[in-house]
C-alpha cells in the first residue's frame, strides 16, 4: 500500500511541478536560484541551480509564525533537488539553500517562501445513490480550501478525480454496480495532500426500463427486461389527484394493476434491489388506462337535412370519440361530445354505437340505438303544360311518406307553395315564363335533404319594341326589348338564306356583311333551352346603305380643271360626291352628280390629290367611301426667272422654287440658235451664247413622278460684244497714244477704255460707231494693262471683256505699233 502511495505520489509532484512558477532568490552574487519543486503536508522538495566551486548544499526550513525551530538538511555537491520533511501541514516557511566549501564557508546563498499543504482529510463514510455516482462524506480539514476525490477501479482500468469545496462530495461518471477504491485529499495554495487510506465502495444497480400498456380501462401491465445483479424489484403506484399508494414487489419481469379507475393517468415509480439488499436508481412511469364506455344521449337525424347528429355522454379520460353505424359509415370527434354522420341514407332504420379513445387505446363500444332516416325524394319530378295558362307539377308516389311540399318558382321571384298528399300540384302559366319547382316528401323524422329541381318554361313571347339602326353600308344594328323567359336569341335575315347571324343572351346584334343598297328583311327569333326557339315571331324589313362608287378614268379638261368618271352601282337619283383632298393643304375640292361624272375645278398646281367617292341615297344613307384614286396636277412654274451674263459666251440662268417641281429644263432660244440645261437645281449656266442677241426664255417644271408643266417668260438681250484686234498706237508730236479695236456686233454703244499702270490710270471713252481713242501718255516705257469695254445705256460697263498688257518702250517712230500680249 506504501509503494502504492509513493508512486502516486510521485505521479502528483511530476504533474504539479508542470502548474508551479519558478519564484527565483538569488543571493549576494545572484549565482544561485531555489525554488519549490512539490509539497505534501508535512514535507517541501525543492529545486535549484548548482554553484562552481560549492562542495556542498545546506537546505533549512524556518517557520514564519510557529514556535517550532528550524529544520535542515545537507546534500552533496552534485544534488540539485531535495526533500526538507518533519515539517508543521498548513504552515508557511521560508527556506534557505546554502552553497558550502570544505571549510564550511558560506560561498553563496537563496532563499524564497513555501507553504505546505493541509493535514490528510479522513473519510467518514463512502455510499451510492445512484448506479453512476458514489457520495464521500469526510470531515474539514483547516485551512484547506478545496478537497480532491480519487475513484479507481479495483481492475486498475479506471480512474477519476474531482474537486469539491466540502463534505459530501460526489463522484459521477461511474459504472453500474462496479466496485471502486475511494481515497481524498485536501488542497491549499501550497498544493495537496497525500492521499487518505483509502476506502472501497460499490455502485448500485440500474432501475428496470418499463413498458407498460392499458389492456382494458381498469387494469394495467407492465414487463420490463431482467437487470443484472437484480434480486427483486419494487414499483410504488399513485393515481393521478390521489394520495393512496399502492406498493407491490416482484422477482419477476411482468406486473399487472387491476381494478384501477377508467382514463385516469397513473405514475409508477420502478426500482430494482441488488444482491446485498441495496435499492438501486429509481425510474418513474405514467400510464393512463382506457377510457370507459360512452352512453349514446341522442340521435337526430335530418337537422341538417343531410344527415344524422349523434350526443353521447363524455367519459373521464378520453380524448377522442368515434361513431360507426351499421352500413360502416363513420364520424369523429375530438373537443366535444358530438359528431355528424353524413350522408345517410334514405328510407330505411340503422344502428350505431360510440366508442371512446386515449393514448392506452379504445373503450368497449357502447350499447347499439336504433334511428330512422327521413324518406327517399320522389322519382320522375316534372312540370306539365296542359294547355297555355294552366300547369302542374307532377311525381310518382314514394313510401313512408305522411305529405308533401311542393314550392314552385318563377323567374321573376314570384312562388307558389301545396301542402298535399296527393301526387301533383296546379298553378297558372303564362307565356315566356321559368319555373322551378321542388317536391319535399316528409315524414316523422323530417323532410328528404335530396330533392330534385325540375324547370320549366313556357312558349316564349316576341319582343315587343324593335329598334333597327344601319352602322355602314354592310352593317345593320337590331336591338329589341327583353323577353321573358328567353336564354337567348336568333337573328336571322331572308336574304341571307336565314343563316343565323346573332345567336346571344343579349338583346342587341349586328348583322355585317351584307350587300349595300339591298332591302332585307330582318326576324329575331327568342329561344330557351327547354322550349326551343318560337319561329313565330314578325320580321322587320331594312334598306342598307348604297354602294360606294369606283373611280374609273380622271380626265384633265385644262391646267387646273380634271373631270372625274365614275361607276353608278346602285339605285336611280342616287347623289354621289367625288372628294378631291391634298395633305400639303386642308382644302377639299368637290364635285357632286346623279350621273357619271363630274368635274373637279380650280385644282392647284403641284399638288397630290386623294380622290375619292361615296353615295348618299334619297333615304339619308351615306355609303362608306369608294378606292381613293391618285390625282397630281402638274407642277407649278418658278414665279421668277433672272438671266445674268457670266462671259461673252456663258450666262447663268437661275429662278425661284416651283411646288411639285422635282427638276428643270431651261431654254433660251434665238435666231442664231439655242442653249438648253437639264437640272434639279434652281440654278443653270449655259454656254454657247451669242454676244449682242434677243433670247426667248422657257422652262419645263418636271415633278418626281414625270408630270411636266410648260413655262414661257420675258425674253432677255444678250450683253454687247467685246472689242477684238485691240492694238495700240503712240502718236510722238502729241505725247499721246491711241487705243483701236475692232467690234463684232452693231456699233450702237460707246467704249469705255482704261490703261492701268503702277504709277496712274488713264481713261478714255469712244462715242458709238468709233473704233479707236486717244489717252495723254505721262511717261514712256511703262507696262499698261489694257480695258476696253461697251457701255450700255445706263452707265454700266461690260465686266467680263479681257483685259490686255502692252509694254510701251521709249524709243520708236511716231505711228509705230506697240507691241503688247
Amino acid at each position: 500500500m506504501k509503494q502504492r502511495d509513493m508512486g502516486t505520489a510521485h505521479v502528483q509532484m511530476l504533474r504539479f511541478l508542470l502548474l508551479v512558477t519558478f519564484v527565483e532568490i538569488c543571493a549576494a552574487q545572484n549565482d544561485i536560484k531555489l525554488s519549490v519543486y512539490t509539497v505534501t503536508s508535512k514535507s517541501l522538495t525543492m529545486e535549484w541551480t548548482q554553484f562552481s566551486g560549492a562542495s556542498f548544499y545546506k537546505l533549512k526550513a524556518t517557520p514564519k509564525n510557529s514556535p517550532q525551530g528550524q529544520v535542515f538538511v545537507q546534500f552533496g555537491q552534485t544534488t540539485i533537488l531535495g526533500s526538507i520533511t518533519s515539517l508543521t501541514p498548513n504552515t508557511q516557511y521560508t527556506v534557505q539553500i546554502e552553497a558550502m566549501d570544505n571549510q564550511m564557508n558560506v560561498l553563496t546563498s537563496a532563499e524564497t517562501d513555501a507553504l505546505t499543504a493541509p493535514e490528510i482529510p479522513v473519510i467518514s463514510a463512502t455510499n451510492s445513490k445512484s448506479s453512476e455516482s458514489i457520495t464521500v462524506d469526510f470531515p474539514e480539514v483547516a485551512g484547506a480550501t478545496a478537497y480532491v476525490l480519487r475513484a479507481e477501479s479495483k481492475t486498475g482500468t479506471f480512474f477519476s478525480e474531482v474537486q469539491v469545496l466540502g463534505s459530501p462530495g460526489t463522484i459521477e461518471g461511474l459504472q453500474p454496480y462496479t466496485e471502486y477504491e475511494i481515497s481524498i485529499m485536501s488542497v491549499n495554495a501550497g498544493g495537496r495532500s497525500q492521499p487518505s487510506y483509502p476506502t472501497d465502495q460499490r455502485t448500485v444497480i440500474v432501475a428496470p426500463n418499463l413498458n407498460t400498456t392499458s389492456p382494458t380501462s381498469t387494469s394495467v401491465v407492465a414487463t420490463w427486461e431482467p437487470v443484472d445483479h437484480a434480486k427483486l424489484y419494487t414499483f410504488v403506484i399513485i393515481q393521478e389527484g390521489s394520495n393512496v399508494r399502492i406498493e407491490r414487489s416482484t422477482n419477476e419481469t411482468t406486473l399487472e394493476l387491476v381494478n384501477l379507475e377508467p382514463g385516469m393517468n397513473y405514475t409508477i415509480k420502478a426500482q430494482a434491489v441488488d444482491d446485498e439488499g441495496r435499492l438501486g436508481d429509481d425510474q418513474t412511469f405514467s400510464q393512463i388506462t382506457r377510457p370507459s364506455s360512452p352512453d349514446v344521449l341522442d340521435v337526430q337525424v335530418g337537422v341538417t337535412r343531410s344527415g344524422a347528429l349523434v350526443y353521447w355522454g363524455a367519459v373521464q379520460g378520453a380524448t377522442s370519440y368515434i361513431v360507426w353505424t351499421s352500413n360502416n359509415q363513420s364520424c369523429n370527434a375530438t373537443l366535444f361530445s358530438f359528431c355528424f354522420i353524413g350522408p345517410v341514407e334514405c328510407g330505411l332504420n340503422q344502428t350505431l354505437s360510440v366508442t371512446a379513445y386515449n393514448d392506452a387505446g379504445p373503450s368497449d363500444p357502447s350499447a347499439s340505438v336504433l334511428y330512422l332516416t327521413y324518406p327517399c325524394p320522389p322519382n320522375n319530378s316534372r312540370i306539365e303544360e296542359s294547355e297555355l295558362g294552366n300547369c302542374a307539377v307532377m311525381w310518382d308516389p314514394v313510401k313512408m311518406v305522411d305529405f308533401y311540399i311542393v314550392f314552385v318558382k318563377e323567374n321573376d321571384g314570384k312562388e307558389t307553395m301545396c301542402n298535399t298528399t296527393e301526387t301533383f300540384c296546379p298553378f297558372e302559366c303564362n307565356c315566356g315564363e321559368a319555373f322551378t319547382g321542388l317536391v319535399v316528401p316528409y315524414n316523422s323524422v323530417g323532410g328528404s335533404p335530396l330533392v330534385e329541381l325540375v324547370n320549366h318554361t313556357t312558349v316564349l313571347c316576341c319582343p315587343d319594341i324593335m329598334s333597327i339602326t344601319l352602322v355602314s353600308s354592310e352593317t345593320v344594328e337590331i336591338e329589341w326589348s327583353d323577353v321573358r323567359g328567353a336564354d337567348l336569341y336568333e337573328v336571322t335575315a331572308a336574304e341571307t338564306n336565314d343563316i343565323i347571324h346573332c345567336n346571344d343572351t343579349d338583346t342587341i346584334c349586328a348583322l355585317s356583311d351584307l350587300n349595300c343598297d339591298t332591302i332585307y328583311s330582318i326576324k329575331v327569333t327568342p329561344c330557351s333551352e327547354i322550349r326551343g326557339c318560337n319561329k313565330t315571331c314578325e320580321a322587320y324589313t331594312q334598306v342598307t346603305a348604297p354602294c360606294a362608287p369606283e373611280i374609273i378614268n380622271i380626265t384633265q379638261v385644262n391646267f387646273t380643271t380634271y373631270r372625274v368618271h365614275i361607276s353608278t352601282p346602285n339605285r336611280a337619283g342616287t347623289m354621289y360626291t367625288v372628294t378631291a383632298s391634298a395633305s400639303e393643304t386642308s382644302q377639299s375640292h368637290i364635285c357632286r352628280t346623279t350621273e357619271s361624272s363630274c368635274e373637279l375645278t380650280e385644282l392647284p398646281c403641284g399638288t397630290v390629290f386623294e380622290v375619292m367617292g361615296t353615295a348618299k341615297s334619297n333615304e339619308g344613307e351615306t355609303s362608306l367611301p369608294g378606292y381613293v384614286e391618285i390625282l397630281e396636277t402638274g407642277p407649278c412654274c418658278p414665279q421668277n426667272v433672272e438671266v445674268t451674263q457670266v462671259t461673252q459666251a456663258m450666262s447663268n440662268v437661275s429662278w425661284t422654287p416651283a411646288v411639285g417641281a422635282r427638276s428643270f429644263i431651261t431654254s433660251l432660244t434665238s435666231q442664231r440658235g439655242e442653249a438648253k440645261c437639264h437640272t434639279v437645281d434652281n440654278t443653270c449656266l449655259m454656254g454657247c451664247i451669242t454676244c449682242s442677241t434677243s433670247y426667248n426664255i422657257s422652262m419645263e417644271a418636271i415633278s418626281s413622278t414625270g408630270h411636266k408643266s410648260e413655262c414661257n417668260y420675258q425674253g432677255f438681250s444678250s450683253s454687247p460684244c467685246c472689242p477684238i484686234s485691240i492694238k495700240l498706237y503712240r502718236i510722238p508730236e502729241k505725247l499721246q497714244i491711241r487705243v483701236y479695236w475692232r467690234t463684232l456686233g452693231p456699233a450702237i454703244y460707246n467704249h469705255s477704255v482704261e490703261l492701268k499702270t503702277p504709277m496712274a490710270n488713264l481713261n478714255c471713252v469712244a462715242a458709238p460707231g468709233i473704233k479707236y481713242c486717244d489717252v495723254m501718255e505721262e511717261a514712256c516705257g511703262n507696262v499698261y494693262e489694257v480695258y476696253v469695254s461697251p457701255v450700255l445705256p445706263d452707265g454700266t460697263k461690260v465686266e467680263f471683256c479681257q483685259k490686255k498688257a502692252y509694254a510701251v518702250p521709249c524709243l520708236g517712230l511716231a505711228g509705230n505699233v506697240i507691241s503688247g500680249k
